[in-house]
């Protein structure tokens, strides 16, 4: 992991997601890039009797959006300098505008070799309408994304899931997958899903047969289970072997496909996983 990119807002879930990228990052070699997209205060002058709003654009509205915006970026150096003293390599990343734009000009500039971001929400009706940062990012950035939900402290990943249909060639993800299981210490589990829900296509004997001659995995380390849901299924085995870390793979897929037809299991597993989820996405 030669950089590591951690958007932050000053939340609890920065806080969470800069703990997960300390577990992955290692102090000789990596970087920690923490950014924070600022979006400056835009009074709603619909608010104020009459539409007015007193003192905008005049020196006391202009000092306290001053003071505001160099209040955060003092913040943003508080973490910066307080991983610095905890022996970590890492840099400041300000930038102006949306978290979503502000990641992928970061990405583009830095390349790091992993975004971690927390989720924020609940996974609530409008997390399932409209999807959140984390979402969009963990779907389309061009780096593998660490989406930390809110409701975990991470202390360590040692107990990992990779759960996988075994309908398209992984074995580049799984390559990284490995380096990242020995960065860790981790034990790694590979998971399947029945359920007629799920397209399933490819015979699984292929994929698996293929992965054993290319990784040192053993038969144990392969689990098929059946759910009336895929989603369910994962959760439920992530619970039943209280796995630290759930990792998937995501693939372009079309509007139709995405929205009527085979809705994405990743999509709904950012939104609503109680377990931290790495996404790797297949070329």
């Amino acid at each position: 992991m030669n950089r590591i990119l951690i958007p932050i807002d000053f939340s609890e879930n920065a806080e969470r997601a800069l703990a997960a990228a300390k577990i992955i990052a290692d102090k000789e070699s990596s970087e920690l890039l923490v950014l924070h997209a600022y979006q400056p205060y835009i009074a709603d002058v619909n608010l104020t009797p009459g539409n007015v709003l007193p003192n905008i654009g005049g020196s006391d509205f202009l000092t306290m959006t001053g003071e505001l915006e160099e209040e955060f970026q003092k913040k943003l150096d508080q973490f910066t300098d307080t991983l610095v003293a905890e022996g970590y390599r890492a840099k400041s990343i300000w930038a102006f505008g949306s978290v979503n734009s502000a990641v992928d000009e970061a990405i583009k500039e830095h390349n790091p070799s992993m975004v971690v971001i927390g989720r924020t929400g609940t996974g609530g009706f409008l997390d399932k309408l409209i999807g959140s940062s984390a979402t969009h990012i963990a779907l389309h950035a061009t780096c593998p994304v660490l989406v930390i939900p809110p409701q975990i402290n991470p202390g360590k990943f040692s107990k990992v899931v990779y759960a996988t249909q075994f309908e398209y060639d992984e074995q580049d993800i799984l390559r990284e997958v490995f380096v990242l299981m020995n960065r860790l210490g981790a034990s790694l589990t590979l998971l399947k899903i029945h359920s007629d829900s799920q397209p399933d296509i490819q015979p699984d004997n292929q994929y698996i047969d293929d992965i054993k001659g290319a990784f040192d995995i053993s038969e144990g380390q392969i689990v098929v289970k059946k759910a009336k849901h895929v989603l369910d299924g994962i959760e439920d085995y992530c619970d039943e072997v209280r796995a630290e870390l759930l990792i998937m793979s995501s693939r372009e897929r079309s509007f139709i496909e995405e929205f009527l037809i085979n809705p994405s299991v990743t999509r709904k597993l950012i939104i609503d996983t109680h377990v931290p989820l790495l996404v790797f996405h297949l070329k």
